[in-house]
């Protein structure tokens, strides 16, 4: 009898330590300037709305601003699918009024990224979609996170949060210029944006991204965002990817995989760095994707 009261005892002390530092965290998380803490904190309204995987971040925010004059807001990270995506800009939508235009980079299509998805269980709690959509493509990961708040915690999102706890996120984007081993050895690289299994399913969510945007009442522009020069002709499927996703959107996507010429514009291979994000940022403004405000 002793014993079980010594068990109960510890059990409860383990469920209220988890509990009680699971809250802290969450605090912490919500008082970051990481964008979905933003997102879920009614921070995030702008005029423009920029989303996308790691290649979204080439929409940089400081030169898009400088561009246009127009307040932004990006939801891209690094691998993220289009469900994930769908849900965040779900529920921005529910939450903001309808941004003035909304850019996507259509490689989010490339692939699934369950891992990433469960690595949002941190801001489960702000969003009943996304909750949602983590106990359908991870259940594991989501009934663990149930059991113990602090299970939550355990990813790379956290640690952005945290990263992000006193600094804004808006300069986010490699900041190198690619080296000459790897601009060399670009040839002998390839990349495929073709998930088979899961294509049908990712187009679907992108379908439904744009309508949701449109239904809203903002204007939708699809992309390809530059990559390092040469480079496209090395990534599979892209012009299967650009076919299909005019075909479920009904929207043209705008190329502009070629736009950079500039090797010193790249970071690596698939992601211009700040330099040549902001030279691609004029030539989209050049070419009336984005336009700066009116002025009186």
């Amino acid at each position: 009898m002793k014993n079980a009261s010594v068990y109960l005892f510890l059990l409860l002390l383990a469920f209220g330590g988890d509990r009680l530092i699971a809250a802290l965290m969450g605090r912490q998380v919500g008082a970051s300037e990481f964008r979905y803490s933003r997102l879920y904190r009614g921070e995030a309204g702008a005029a423009l709305l920029l989303v996308g995987n790691s290649r979204g971040l080439t929409f940089y925010q400081p030169a898009v601003e400088a561009e246009t004059g127009k307040t932004t807001f990006n939801l891209s990270y690094n691998g993220m699918p289009a469900d994930l995506a769908n849900t965040l800009l779900q529920d921005y939508l529910e939450r903001y009024p309808p941004p003035e235009k909304i850019l996507i980079e259509i490689t989010l299509c490339d692939r699934s990224n369950d891992a990433l998805i469960a690595g949002f269980l941190p801001y489960s709690t702000y969003s009943g979609r996304l909750d949602s959509l983590i106990a359908a493509r991870q259940p594991t990961a989501w009934t663990a996170g149930k059991v113990s708040h602090l299970y939550r915690y355990n990813s790379e999102i956290y640690q952005r949060a945290l990263y992000y706890s006193h600094r804004a996120d808006t300069d986010w984007l490699l900041d190198r210029v690619i080296s000459q081993q790897l601009s060399e050895e670009a040839g002998s690289h390839r990349y495929d944006v073709l998930e088979p299994a899961q294509h049908d399913y990712l187009l679907d969510q992108l379908r439904e991204m744009v309508a949701a945007a449109r239904g809203a009442g903002s204007q939708v522009e699809l992309l390809i965002n530059p990559y390092f020069p040469g480079f496209a002709a090395q990534v599979d499927h892209l012009d299967m990817l650009k076919r299909n996703v005019e075909s479920a959107t009904g929207l043209k996507v705008r190329d502009y995989r070629d736009a950079l010429a500039d090797p010193t514009a790249f970071g690596d291979l698939m992601h211009p760095n700040k330099k040549g994000a902001a030279e691609y940022i004029a030539i989209l403004e050049k070419d009336g994707v984005l336009s700066p405000a009116a002025s009186y």
